[in-house]
C-alpha cells in the first residue's frame, strides 16, 4: 500500500490505489510482499532474487548493466532525476512518503490527476505512459501490462481504500 493515506494525498483513496496500480505495474504483486512494500527494490528484481537498497538517505544509484537502468524504487525511479525532484518537492530523503509524492509529481505533469479523481484510470494510465515503461503502449521495448489487468489491480486497490 502506499504510504500516503488518502486525506493527505491529492485524489484521494483513488490516487492511493493509482499509486498501488504503478507499484503492480512496475513490480508486481510478489515482489512487493517479499519487499518492503517495494519501496526498497532495484531494477532486475525478481521475487525470488529480489535486489534491495538498504538506505532511505538518498537514491541508490545501483546501476544494472543487464537492465541498462538504475531505477529504484517502489515506482522505479530513475537516479538522474532524483536531484531535480529532491529540490523541486523538497524531499528528505528517498523514502516511502517522499516516493508516493514524487509519483503524484510525476502524475501531475502528465496532466492525469483530474482523470484519476474521476476514476477514469484508463485514461490515466494511457497518460501516464511516458513515465512508466510497463504501462500499456508506453514504447520503452520493456514488458508492457495489459490494460486490463491494471484495471483489476487498480479496482483491487480501490477496496482497500474505500
Amino acid at each position: 500500500m502506499a504510504t500516503l493515506k488518502p486525506d493527505e494525498a491529492e485524489g484521494g483513496a483513488r490516487m492511493c490505489a493509482f499509486l498501488d496500480t504503478i507499484a503492480h505495474s512496475e513490480l508486481g504483486p510478489k515482489l512487493i510482499e517479499a519487499t518492503d512494500d517495494g519501496y526498497n527494490v532495484i531494477v532486475g528484481s525478481t521475487p525470488q532474487k529480489p535486489i534491495l537498497f538498504g538506505s532511505y538517505a538518498e537514491h541508490p544509484r545501483r546501476y544494472q548493466a543487464n537492465m541498462n537502468s538504475d531505477a529504484a524504487g517502489r515506482y522505479q525511479f530513475l537516479g538522474r532525476y532524483w536531484q531535480h525532484y529532491k529540490a523541486q518537492l523538497k524531499l528528505p530523503d528517498f523514502g516511502h512518503r517522499s516516493q508516493d509524492l514524487w509519483a503524484i509529481q510525476l502524475i501531475r505533469e502528465c496532466k492525469a490527476i483530474a482523470m484519476i479523481e474521476v476514476g477514469a484510470i484508463e485514461d490515466a494510465i494511457l497518460f501516464c505512459r511516458s513515465r512508466w515503461a510497463s504501462f500499456p503502449g508506453a514504447g520503452y521495448g520493456q514488458h508492457e501490462n495489459r490494460m486490463a489487468d491494471l484495471v483489476a489491480a487498480y479496482r483491487k486497490a480501490i477496496e482497500v481504500y474505500a
